[in-house]
C-alpha cells in the first residue's frame, strides 16, 4: 500500500464526492479505494454498479450502501444531510466519472451548503475532460453541454444556442442516436466543421473518430456501440466588417489625427486593410458634407 493509503482517513461529518474510473477500474486513486472501505455510509447512483466497482477493485465496501439517483435525491439528500451532522462520514459515487455531472449529486451538494455541511472532493477520472484531450480540437475554452436532447426539434433549438459559440462543444450521446444527432448538427452548424467521436473511453475498445462532421455521419451510418462523447470544434470568429469600423476612423480625425493615421491606427487594430478603411472613411466624410 501507498503511504495515502496508508495514512488518509475520510472525513467524518462531511460528505464527500469521488470520481470513479470511466472504464479501466485501474483508474481508481488510492483515495477512492481508501473511502470505499472507510465510509460510514456510501450513495451510489447505481448501487449494483458500486459492488461490482468493489469487487473488481478486490475490496470490501465496509460502510452502509444506498441508491442515490435522479429520481430519488432530492429525498435522499435529507437523509444523507442528516446522517453528515450526526458524525458519519459519506461517500457520493456515481456510475462512472465524477457525480453532480450530468450525474445525481447536484442537488445533495447545494442542499449541504444550505445546511452548513462540509463537502469535499475525490478527484478523479472525467469522460469529458478525457474526451477533450484527445479530441485533437482546442482546448484553452471549452464548454461541456451535457447530453443531446432525443428529438430532432429539440436537438436543433440546443444547437442554435452555441451555433455561434467559438469554445469547443462537448456533449454525451446516446450510440443509438448519435449517426441521427450528427446530421441534425451537419444542418445547424454546418458539415464542414471539425469534431471527435470518442467512444469506449479508457476500456478494451477505446476508439476515437476524428474528421469533419459529414465524415463523422459517413463513419457512423452503420451504427457504433458503447458510450459516447462528441467534441465539436466552436464556430470560427466572423470576419471584421468595414463598414463597423468607419465610425472609429472618423472618431480618431475629428480628435486631431489625419484621416489616413486615422485608418491605419484601426487597421493595425482590426487586420482590415488600412486602404480600404481609408476610401470609405473618406466617402462616409464626403457623404457627410
Amino acid at each position: 500500500m501507498t503511504e495515502t493509503e496508508n495514512t488518509w482517513k475520510i472525513a467524518a461529518g462531511t460528505i464527500t464526492l469521488a470520481g470513479t474510473p470511466i472504464g479501466d477500474p485501474n483508474d481508481a486513486s488510492p483515495k477512492l479505494r481508501s473511502a470505499l472501505v472507510q465510509a460510514d455510509i456510501i450513495a451510489a447512483e447505481d448501487t449494483r454498479r458500486a459492488l461490482n466497482l468493489a469487487q473488481r477493485l478486490e475490496l470490501n465496501i465496509g460502510g452502509k450502501l444506498i441508491s442515490l439517483h435522479e429520481h430519488n435525491e432530492a429525498i435522499k439528500a435529507q437523509e444523507i444531510i442528516l446522517a453528515a451532522q450526526s458524525g458519519k462520514s459519506i461517500l457520493v459515487i456515481s456510475d462512472a466519472g465524477m457525480p453532480s455531472v450530468s450525474d445525481p449529486g447536484y442537488r445533495l451538494v447545494q442542499t449541504a451548503i444550505q445546511k452548513k455541511v462540509p463537502v469535499t472532493v475525490i478527484p478523479g477520472p472525467s469522460a469529458v475532460l478525457t474526451a477533450l484531450a484527445i479530441s485533437g480540437l482546442p482546448t484553452d475554452r471549452f464548454t461541456f453541454e451535457g447530453f443531446l436532447a432525443r428529438k430532432d426539434g429539440q436537438r436543433i433549438k440546443q444547437l442554435q444556442e452555441v451555433a455561434k459559440d467559438k469554445r469547443t462543444l462537448v456533449y454525451f450521446d446516446s450510440p443509438r442516436r448519435v449517426h441521427d444527432s450528427l446530421k441534425v448538427m451537419a444542418d445547424v452548424l454546418g458539415p464542414q466543421r471539425p469534431a471527435a467521436l470518442c467512444r469506449e473511453l479508457t476500456k478494451t475498445h477505446e476508439e476515437v473518430l476524428r474528421g469533419t462532421i459529414k465524415e463523422l455521419i459517413d463513419k457512423t451510418s452503420q451504427g457504433v456501440l458503447g458510450e459516447i462523447c462528441l467534441v465539436i470544434q466552436g464556430a470560427n470568429p466572423e470576419p471584421e466588417k468595414i463598414e463597423d469600423h468607419i465610425d472609429a476612423v472618423l472618431s480618431l480625425a475629428e480628435s486631431g489625427l489625419k484621416l489616413k493615421a486615422a485608418a491605419a491606427h484601426v487597421a493595425e487594430s482590426t487586420g482590415l486593410r488600412k486602404n480600404e478603411l481609408y476610401s470609405a472613411a473618406l466617402k462616409a466624410r464626403a457623404g457627410e458634407n
